[in-house]
């Protein structure tokens, strides 16, 4: 049957308001996609920008005036690079006769609205995954986290902060970790000592939660990547894997404006002109013909690598 258009759909705000009080699912709080690259409203569907290279930006300049003369000017040179926004949507099904059956159970268009945008979300962490899997500057851990007692997660951190910064002159500024990496780190006895020594909280104490474990390794923020995808087919038993690579670390430079030219490793161009917003936009069209209600979820973005040097993968974090 042919798909309505979106001028023909209802759009159903209570949905999307309760799907953000339900926090759709306990395992979307491990998304960290918007996170890694941050949200850039854009104007049109696809474009040319205008971005400064990093060579432009750290270039020296000379600056002294005398007294009756102009001051010294210069031209910043742009290059330019280009974006196309995707639309990604998924769709469930509410059939009349089995939300009547269930009513007294659960709300199905609830759910159907809550499995249609973790589709849509979950699909959007693992291409943000894969960019930031793609990175080629490496630092190698050495040891693995695992063994605690020998293992230098700091050491590695301020390793591979250097070779952000030698490539692109921008210090780090967001780790992302997956939640078995992150169990790990908290357990290591170079973290635990820097924690009791270095004047933060005691680790005996404090809970060792993401800012802690920030200060101690010195990066601005902590994220803990715990999403999972099921990489068996729909009729197959299970078989779960983290979205992030559980034997990585990234760490990269996030931006903290809103200005396309501040330089950071990517971003999340969003085109809200065709209804789409950040999240999934919820809406519901009728289809006679399976005699159900369709709940509908969609998002339009392209997840744009910026400034490649900005970021670099601590690798052997895990052995697997």
């Amino acid at each position: 049957m042919p798909r309505p258009s979106s001028s023909l759909a209802t759009l159903r705000p209570d949905l999307a308001g309760s799907l953000l009080a339900f926090d759709v699912q306990a395992d979307q709080a491990g998304f960290v996609g918007l996170e890694v690259m941050p949200v850039l409203e854009v104007a049109r569907q696809a474009g040319t920008f205008g971005k400064i290279e990093i060579a432009g930006m750290l270039q020296s300049r000379s600056t002294n005036r005398a007294p009756g003369t102009a001051y010294r000017r210069g031209i910043t040179e742009f290059t330019t690079d280009t974006y196309a926004c995707e639309e990604h949507g998924f769709e469930e099904p509410v059939d009349d006769r089995e939300a009547a059956m269930y009513a007294d159970y659960f709300d199905a268009e609830l759910m159907a609205a809550m499995r249609a945008r973790d589709a849509v979300l979950r699909n959007f962490e693992i291409r943000v995954a894969a960019l930031a899997h793609a990175i080629s500057a490496t630092s190698p851990a050495g040891t693995v986290w695992s063994a605690t007692a020998s293992a230098t997660p700091i050491a590695n951190i301020a390793a591979a902060i250097k070779v952000v910064r030698d490539a692109s002159g921008l210090v780090p500024n967001l780790l992302v970790l997956t939640f078995d990496a992150w169990q790990n780190m908290r357990d290591c006895a170079e973290v635990l000592d820097r924690i009791k020594y270095a004047g933060f909280d005691d680790p005996k104490k404090a809970a060792l939660n993401t800012t802690v474990l920030a200060q101690a390794a010195g990066i601005e923020r902590i994220v803990v990547a715990g999403a999972m995808k099921n990489t068996a087919n729909q009729a197959d038993a299970a078989s779960l894997a983290n979205i992030w690579t559980n034997t990585e670390a990234v760490l990269l430079r996030v931006p903290k404006t809103r200005d396309i030219r501040e330089a950071c490793w990517g971003r999340t161009l969003h085109w809200g002109e065709d209804g789409s917003v950040i999240g999934g936009l919820v809406e519901t069209y009728r289809d006679e013909t399976v005699r159900a209600d369709i709940v509908r979820c969609r998002m339009d973005t392209d997840e744009k690598v910026l400034l490649s040097g900005a970021a670099c993968r601590i690798t052997g974090v895990r052995s697997s």
